[in-house]
């Protein structure tokens, strides 16, 4: 799995950080949380493909995380796209992006379905879920946290040798799950696979500020990509417009547990992000501040097997 950081800026883009957008892949499927002006050619500099999104999860109707919309639907149909996209957001989603494709003249060729979610909506992936919660923002707004459903028990190829499987494809058989037939008995998968092991959890802030229930709903994340608007000496107006400063950032993964934070949504103000993660550091470690185009591969936890 893989975080790919595609806007990493608060607000308005600045020549350093674009508008709020974040590429997750898993396999052969990139999901996308927030979609701001400009992600389409992001995407297209980085080492995702637009064309493998099949879920885009925005987090509010704020210009910023939600404007790119429009031009990268545009040019996935323009690349002669045939399947379905689905957009899901807070309340307003469905009637915003229906008038945001009616912009222009062009045709559509594939299916775009947009879906609104309430707090505690949870859409189901193949291989995920979606969980959304609701944001401390000024506007209807949603976090997100992902977490894919269980992964198999590790394949125990002593116990299958035991059993007179021979390597190569009987043991790929089984840990495909299929049944074989060896000297005239069954020989299962659960013969010789352990326990099924928790998929990895990934929790999206979008604009918030320090939310209990986010950090509640993403407990013991693998990672937590929560924005961290500006340093603490401006908390108050952080709070005012429903934003968090970096150490409200780190409080969060602290009530979390999370493994991994990520800051983003950083205000223009900072040039150098780098007092943002030494406050977010007093709470919390390890923390990372993504540059746009950053690449983060995340790994599940080692088995207690």
């Amino acid at each position: 799995m893989d975080l790919i950081f595609l806007g990493t800026g608060g607000s308005v883009p600045t020549p350093l950080r674009n508008a709020s957008a974040t590429a997750l892949r898993r396999g052969g499927e990139v999901v996308l949380f927030d979609c701001g002006e400009g992600t389409q050619r992001q995407l297209m500099m980085s080492s995702a493909s637009f064309m493998k999104i099949k879920h885009i999860f925005i987090t509010h109707l704020h210009g910023d995380h939600f404007l790119g919309l429009p031009g990268l639907i545009q040019s996935m149909n323009f690349s002669g796209r045939e399947d379905g996209l689905c957009v899901h957001g807070p309340e307003g989603m469905i009637d915003t992006l229906g008038r945001a494709l009616s912009l222009g003249f062009f045709a559509m060729n594939f299916e775009v379905l947009a879906q609104d979610l309430g707090d505690g909506d949870e859409v189901q992936c193949d291989g995920y879920s979606v969980q959304a919660v609701s944001a401390l923002h000024t506007v209807p707004a949603l976090s997100y946290v992902l977490t894919e459903h269980l992964r198999p028990g590790r394949f125990m190829p002593e116990k299958a040798k035991a059993l007179g499987v021979q390597e190569g494809p009987g043991f790929a058989a089984l840990q495909r799950g299929e049944v074989l037939m060896v000297d005239g008995r069954e020989v299962r998968p659960e013969e010789v696979m352990g326990p099924p092991r928790p998929g990895m959890k990934v929790a999206f802030s979008g604009d918030t500020g320090l939310n209990p229930r986010f950090a509640s709903a993403a407990q013991d994340c693998d990672a937590m990509v929560h924005e961290a608007t500006v340093l603490s000496d401006l908390v108050e107006k952080a709070m005012e417009y429903g934003h968090s400063s970096a150490a409200m950032a780190a409080e969060c993964a602290a009530q979390a547990k999370a493994r991994l934070l990520f800051l983003n949504h950083i205000s223009g103000r900072y040039a150098d992000a780098a007092p943002l993660r030494e406050e977010a550091e007093v709470i919390f470690r390890p923390v990372h501040v993504p540059n746009d185009l950053d690449e983060y591969s995340l790994s599940p936890q080692p088995s207690s097997e």
